[in-house]
């Protein structure tokens, strides 16, 4: 049985490394896409037009934030799995509570951008 535990940690922390990786290249590609349809979109369009599209650029970078939310929260319940103290559990509570808060606003204000345009 401690053999398992030895290996559970070698096996799952790369696992939980490649989910933070993956989460922070789905922001930089989200931030990336988004600037480069600010920039398009900016160009020569009156001033109505051009709030409007900022508005979807921001919901556009939006859900991709949520997405890398969502895998954060994965490598977080991973890592607490690996290791079950209660500290650790403590602050997985906390980290899922602030992200799903996140995750809460930004979704509403993502479906708040749908339902106007």
């Amino acid at each position: 049985m401690a053999t398992i535990e030895n290996l559970l940690p070698l096996i799952f922390h790369p696992i939980v490394l490649l989910l933070d990786v993956l989460s922070i290249s789905i922001i930089l590609v989200g931030a990336i896409i988004s600037f480069i349809k600010l920039i398009q979109h900016g160009k020569g369009e009156e001033h109505s037009s051009v709030l409007h599209k900022n508005k979807y650029i921001k919901a556009y970078l939006g859900s991709y934030i949520l997405l890398s939310l969502e895998f954060l929260i994965v490598a977080d319940i991973i890592e607490s799995i690996i290791n079950p103290t209660f500290q650790d559990i403590i602050k997985l509570a906390l980290i899922v509570l602030i992200r799903t808060m996140i995750s809460y606003f930004l979704n509403k204000e993502i479906s708040e951008f749908s339902e106007d345009g």
